[in-house]
């Protein structure tokens, strides 16, 4: 533990320093890229986002090499990305059958390459499912983070 305060609640460790001292990460974050959200349909999905929320859907397209179809909406800077499978053998069949539809990963913009990150969680440890960046949709360089050594979070890196 970094301390207490008199009511012993412990204190966050600063920004960048963990409780060992050592500097937690170098590779450059800029924002929340896009939340996945998977879907059984698209279509009957749209309507929620663009209706009631007021999103407008701005891209939909198929990524075939992960057998998936997205649509994007942005909200602010950020983006959401609905997934719908197009194969019962891709991720997303796979997690609507296991857990449902529901939030599938949270995807951050990485500044300094997708690659340097992908090294430097190697490095620290942190299993990776891609070895390499990919193309993912929207043309962007992705890689993906394992939920197991994430706290739970399926985690996407991405750059332009």
């Amino acid at each position: 533990m970094i301390g207490c305060t008199e009511h012993g609640v412990p204190k966050l460790a600063k920004c960048g320093v963990n409780q060992r001292n050592t500097t937690h990460c170098s590779m450059k974050i800029s924002k929340i890229e896009h939340l996945g959200i998977a879907v059984k349909s698209i279509e009957e999905s749209l309507p929620y986002y663009e209706q009631v929320l007021g999103f407008e859907c701005y891209n939909i397209e198929t990524v075939e090499d992960q057998k998936v179809r997205t649509a994007f909406l942005k909200v602010g800077e950020t983006k959401i990305e609905l997934l719908e499978a197009t194969s019962p053998e891709s991720t997303i069949a796979k997690f609507i059958e296991n857990r449902g539809e529901g939030i599938h990963h949270i995807a951050y913009k990485i500044e300094d390459g997708v690659a340097n990150a992908l090294a430097e969680c190697e490095q620290k440890e942190i299993r990776t499912i891609d070895k390499a960046p990919r193309t993912g949709a929207e043309g962007l360089q992705i890689a993906f983070l394992h939920p197991k050594s994430t706290k739970g979070v399926l985690t996407e890196l991405c750059e332009e």
